[in-house]
């Protein structure tokens, strides 16, 4: 048992320390790419809802007429 503290996992090669060491990293990075992920989609959801509103998507035909008609 203690050669196995020494060496390390024989899966991972990592000692219980590093192993410890290295979840406690991919934890905070998992947790600050949710918030990350959190605050993007809320953004987006105030800049374009996903659910259209009273009007549906038609609002969106505005936009395309408008840049068809400076483009040709």
């Amino acid at each position: 048992m203690a050669d196995t503290e020494t060496r390390g996992s024989m899966l991972t090669g990592l000692t219980a320390g590093e192993a410890q060491e290295f979840h406690s990293f991919f934890m905070s990075s998992t947790i600050v790419y949710i918030v990350v992920a959190i605050v993007a989609h809320f953004l987006v959801w105030q800049w374009r809802p996903w659910f259209p509103g009273v009007r549906g998507y038609s609002w969106l035909q505005d936009g395309v007429t408008t840049v068809t008609t400076l483009i040709g």
